[in-house]
């Protein structure tokens, strides 16, 4: 006769099989809370928090105790809307980790007299749907390991037979 195999043990919600690593708080709250009225999601990247607002990705805020000169809020925009962007953000400038051009990322430096001011600014043009805030992110491209696999396993593949009524044809 088969034994009942039950399990009597007890697991409490206290239990490690429940943990929940709790998640680290945002840098720049304030911004998120900002923008609260567009249910915008995050997400981690590059060791910072990117924010989206529907599929578009309008900021990333940073806060790392690494090369501080970055810390702020990153502006999603495009280098043809820095001219305009610069008279409504004075202290705005490229972030220099990318180096000395302007790109398409520009930053709110958090070390700047007026920065929660300008970020909260940046906030009321992204609730006003400004187009010159926000970016569709790219395609992801692909790692050149996986490009080469998939190229070998092209090459590997055996050419179909054609068909009798493909040959007649023919």
């Amino acid at each position: 006769m088969l034994k009942s195999r039950r399990n009597t043990r007890f697991l409490s919600p206290d239990d490690a099989l429940f943990a929940v690593k709790k998640r680290k708080r945002a840098p720049h709250e304030f911004v998120l809370d900002a923008l609260a009225p567009l249910s915008p999601w995050t997400r981690p990247m590059f060791g910072c928090v990117a924010v989206y607002v529907g599929e578009k990705i309008v900021l990333i805020l940073r806060d790392k105790p690494s090369y501080t000169d970055d810390n702020g809020v990153w502006l999603a925009t495009g280098k043809e809307h820095y001219e305009s962007l610069r008279r409504e953000f004075p202290n705005m400038r490229s972030i220099r980790v990318l180096g000395r051009d302007v790109t398409s990322w520009q930053i709110l430096p958090a070390d700047a007299p007026d920065f929660e001011e300008a970020a909260l600014r940046a906030c009321e043009l992204i609730l006003a749907g400004d187009p010159r805030i926000g970016k569709l992110p790219g395609a992801r491209r692909e790692s050149a390991a996986r490009a080469k696999a998939r190229a070998k396993s092209a090459r590997r593949r055996k050419p179909r037979k054609k068909s009798a009524k493909h040959r007649q044809r023919l």
